[in-house]
């Protein structure tokens, strides 16, 4: 197998120095300066040597150089056209007989409904300030994903990983769940990055599972969770009328659906949610 050297925090300042490149809050750039950390990070990843990686926000290579070893290809999708320009010399530098399976992908991630190969895997250190919406998007943009390991600040990783009843189950939660069993993968404090975040980070693992449910109910269903969540404080009564209609005809679909209109979305389950999409569907 080939290897790589992995960067540190000093081979990291210079990298950055070298390209002017300073980390801004409005792409959410922290980057990784502990090798420890990303090897970690691949460790419990599950991925093989016939895997494919889609790795979101790269940054300056540090966890695609512990990446590349261990897979098939990387897919690294960025932003940021210095870095994404820069990368694959930092590939060569460090990881010179892996280059080859580095494939750079200058471009919004939200904005990718296609990719070159299909990946089995996404691994990434997302930025905090579009990461829910960004593992939904390629969730359900690319059915080939397998599983994915992402590290979000640890606030979003609870809500990701809440089970119903809890204060922090939400939206994040009952979405991710759509697409498979959610779990916290681990911690991650603020000194491994720079610069060094203001909250702690956390890891979630996502593997895929086939719910069975009609792919035709999806958009429904998280317009329901939606409006469910939209004010806590509400029951399903009066949040669901902006989705379903009249407080009567939201009424008439909890009843059918076996669900007391009294209770707050946050007492719901993901089954409890697409069948009330379900019976939504039969009467519209």
């Amino acid at each position: 197998m080939s290897e790589s050297t992995l960067l540190g925090a000093t081979e990291i300042r210079a990298l950055a120095e070298s390209l002017s490149a300073k980390p801004t809050k409005k792409l959410g750039q922290n980057f990784v300066i502990d090798p420890n950390t990303v090897r970690r990070i691949v460790a419990q990843a599950h991925v093989s040597s016939e895997d494919v990686v889609v790795e979101i926000g790269p940054g300056l290579g540090s966890l695609t150089l512990a990446l590349l070893p261990n897979v098939a290809k990387v897919l690294a999708v960025e932003i940021d056209p210095v870095l994404s320009t820069a990368l694959p010399a930092t590939i060569s530098k460090h990881a010179p007989n892996l280059k080859e399976n580095l494939i750079v992908i200058n471009a919004d991630a939200m904005r990718i409904d296609e990719l070159p190969i299909n990946p089995t895997h996404l691994v990434a250190n997302l930025p905090y300030n579009v990461s829910v919406p960004v593992v939904l998007h390629f969730l359900e943009t690319f059915p080939s994903l397998k599983e994915i390991l992402v590290m979000v600040q640890a606030e979003v990783a609870d809500r990701m990983a809440a089970g119903p009843g809890s204060k922090i189950y939400g939206v994040p939660s009952v979405k991710m769940a759509w697409y498979g069993d959610v779990t916290k993968a681990g911690s991650v404090g603020r000194n491994v990055f720079w610069p060094a975040p203001n909250v702690d980070s956390g890891l979630v693992r996502l593997v895929r599972k086939d719910r069975e449910f009609d792919p035709q109910l999806r958009e429904l269903t998280f317009a329901i969770v939606d409006a469910a969540f939209g004010q806590r404080r509400k029951t399903l009564r009066t949040a669901l009328g902006s989705v379903l209609g009249s407080p009567q005809t939201v009424e008439s679909i909890l009843q059918d659906t076996g669900i007391d209109s009294g209770l707050r979305g946050e007492q719901l389950s993901l089954k409890d949610f697409v069948a009330i999409a379900k019976q939504a569907k039969k009467v519209t």
